[in-house]
């Protein structure tokens, strides 16, 4: 099921020359690249805990090939004798597809690297998102380029070095972020795999687009390497980034000892940093084992949390997440899964902003940890879910309330929608967008052309507005004009966004940052543009930087999410203070077809795919993804609406756009001035811990 979307099998470019050389595994590639004898595990065990069988078995025939327990695999080794922690993907496990357990894996060897002041060498090779747990596994890729901007922020360097294949979210979070990024010979290298192009599109992908020589061709990365040259190249780009420190000689035959990984005794100790407030407990230091060992099942061990299996297990019918207390889980297989070729490459890039503290430093402490492992489950309908008072703003209409304790399935009486209700009712053209946000709920407004910078791109609006009374920064997703005969079936429309509509949204963050102003991001994506225009312009890197932006910039942050939200073009707008949610808006790590075509290699079971992913706004906010739910019925609306509803009850904002609109401003223009009054670090530490959580027992 997982694993499909090869090059060899969709007759993309480049799969005839990467197939026919066997592709090193994570643990052979860690063996070319460090010193015989240096290498240590950071890894501990994960259990395997859906109660999804098919998923379940996925899993388990995955660990049997590869004997690794999940599809990553961190610690630390030696270079030309300096200590560098390293993260690589298994591609034979599930496709190197990033779930929760995964992803906490890679976040917790991040921290530990950032802790102990160590450079960071990074080798994917995956499709994305694991598809089987949808969207709580898509939000991975946010903590994770957190917990890598944490490490630049350090002075820390961070190499990237790209294998066959990486794609996806993948490619677009972690990926993109080195100081210098190289790639294997032959590599595809895509935002989306070619077979799930072609399942949404109907045609393949242009040719020759997605390889390593052709984006280095074009800037995207700085260099092709095989694996023979790779150790080589990364020690003598670390000689420059971390001038100054002092190496001890080749490790050979001299591994750290058990428990204390890369301790020097005669090495002063490195700063620790600042545990993430809330998040009590440190990182277990453990053993480690050899790259050919490995702890629990099937060797080279996980995170110390255990593998999630489905998403939302239950929906509380609170409106505010302040007032939720809800339980995880997860579902998970990859966006753009490939397969294919001889793994080499490397990766190491300049501006370590701290030269002489990279490392062979003493370990400081391990960094805070989250405590508890992912709930497993992964049902369809919403189940009820306790509450406590959270402070909510109340909504003019009552289309938000904080009261908890509705009977199951309802939120103050009102049914909550289906996955493909939502969906459908998201995809209507006569859907309010962000302009008609503007039109009804915003004074002063000014837009703003583009990048600033010789670039536009009409699937991003940036303006200068009051939305509800409180000044902002407002950057949004623009809703293409209704057509004749668009209708509310397929992937969906609206105005691709590209690498310059990123680029653009990335103006408008700093202008909020600069002046203070809070920014207000508005989600309502089809999807990225998939063009060879876009991927030869960068796509994947600015959303990756859209990432890194977002969970540090230090003014208020709000996203609205106001109707589709597929894929990275939304994600990369989502990393804010606070989120709040249309009732049929929705977020995923694809348009519901590819993710079918990824599981099913059919688009006909989309809608089936979208509700086990917990899609809906009402999975999201039992996630913690969202803090609220906005009702699109208004009651001075609901008799007019009566007997024109869908099935599920729930109202439809295309019913009565205006109205929607206007109590949707006075909602957002509350919620902005909230966090504009709000201390500055402590809003700024809350984020960090709301990210940090994802997908963490709540």
């Amino acid at each position: 099921m997982t694993g499909t979307n090869s090059p060899a099998a969709t007759g993309a470019p480049g799969a005839q020359g990467a197939s026919r050389a066997p592709r090193p595994s994570a643990r052979e590639l860690i063996e070319a690249i460090v010193d015989p004898g240096s290498w240590h595990g950071w890894d501990e065990p994960v259990e395997i805990t859906t109660d999804d069988p098919e998923y379940r078995a996925d899993l388990e025939r995955a660990r049997e090939r590869t004997g690794l327990d999940e599809s990553v695999i961190t610690g630390e080794g030696r270079i030309e004798g300096r200590r560098v922690a390293l993260i690589a993907c298994e591609f034979r496990f599930l496709a190197g597809s990033i779930g929760v357990a995964a992803g906490e894996r890679l976040v917790r060897a991040v921290e530990r690297a950032t802790a102990e002041r160590l450079p960071l060498l990074a080798a994917p090779a995956s499709g994305g998102t694991r598809m089987q747990e949808g969207t709580v596994a898509f939000l991975q890729m946010v903590k994770v380029a957190a917990a890598i901007t944490d490490h630049k922020a350090a002075g820390l360097p961070y190499l990237v070095h790209l294998r066959h294949p990486t794609t996806g979210g993948v490619l677009a979070s972690w990926g993109s972020l080195g100081h210098v990024t190289a790639a294997e010979p032959g590599a595809l290298i895509g935002f989306m795999g070619p077979r799930v192009h072609e399942a949404l599109y109907g045609e393949e992908f242009p040719p020759g687009v997605q390889n390593a020589e052709n984006l280095m061709n074009h800037g995207l990365i700085d260099a092709v390497l095989p694996l023979s040259r790779l150790s080589g190249v990364a020690a003598r780009v670390l000689r420059v980034l971390c001038a100054g420190d002092a190496v001890s000689g080749p490790a050979a035959g001299a591994g750290p000892e058990a428990g204390e990984p890369g301790r020097r005794e005669d090495a002063a100790p490195g700063p620790a940093p600042a545990a993430d407030p809330g998040t009590p407990g440190d990182v277990p230091r453990g053993g480690g084992s050899p790259v050919g060992g490995g702890s629990g099942r099937g060797g080279a061990g996980g995170a110390a949390t255990a593998e999630p299996a489905g998403p939302a297990g239950g929906v509380s019918v609170v409106h505010d997440q302040a007032a939720l207390a809800a339980s995880a889980g997860g579902s998970g297989a990859s966006e753009g899964v490939e397969a294919g070729a001889s793994a080499h490459a490397a990766g190491a890039g300049p501006e370590a902003g701290e030269p002489g503290r990279c490392e062979d430093a003493a370990p400081g402490p391990a960094p805070a940890a989250v405590p508890g492992r992912p709930v497993s489950g992964a049902p369809t309908e919403p189940a009820s879910g306790p509450g406590a008072p959270g402070g909510a703003l109340e909504a003019p209409g009552g289309s938000v309330t904080s009261a908890p304790g509705a009977p199951d399935g309802t939120e103050g009486g009102a049914a909550v929608p289906s996955a493909e209700v939502s969906i459908r009712a998201s995809r209507r053209v006569e859907r309010p967008g962000v302009r008609d946000l503007l039109r009804v709920a915003a004074d002063d407004v000014s837009p703003l052309s583009g990048t600033g910078a010789g670039e536009h791109d009409p699937g991003l609006l940036l303006a200068l507005a009051r939305v509800g009374g409180t000044p902002c920064v407002v950057l949004g997703h623009n809703r293409r004009s209704a057509r004749k005969g668009d209708t509310a079936e397929g992937p969906g429309e609206g105005q691709a966004l590209g690498p310059a509509g990123l680029r653009t949204a990335r103006r408008g963050m700093r202008i909020a940052a600069e002046l203070g102003l809070p920014l207000l991001t508005v989600i309502d994506t089809a999807g990225a543009a998939l063009s060879r225009e876009a991927e030869e312009g960068g796509l994947a890197a600015e959303i990756a930087r859209c990432l890194a932006d977002m969970v540090t910039l230090p003014a208020p942050t709000l996203c609205l999410l106001l109707g589709q939200g597929a894929g990275g073009a939304a994600l990369a707008l989502l990393p804010a203070d606070r989120v709040v949610a249309a009732r049929h808006a929705w977020l995923s790590p694809l348009p519901p077809e590819g993710a079918s075509a990824i599981l099913h290699r059919t688009t006909e079971r989309a809608y089936e795919v979208a509700a086990r992913q917990g899609v809906r706004s009402a999975d999201l906010l039992a996630q913690g993804i969202v803090d609220r739910i906005v009702e699109e019925d208004a009651p001075e609306d609901a008799e007019a609406a009566e007997g024109t509803e869908d099935a599920s009850g729930a109202g439809d904002a295309s019913r009565a756009p205006d109205v929607f609109l206007g109590r949707l401003g006075q909602l957002l223009g509350a919620e902005l001035a909230a966090l504009r009054a709000q201390d500055p670090d402590e809003r700024l530490a809350a984020r960090r811990v709301r990210h940090r959580r994802i997908g963490l027992p709540r």
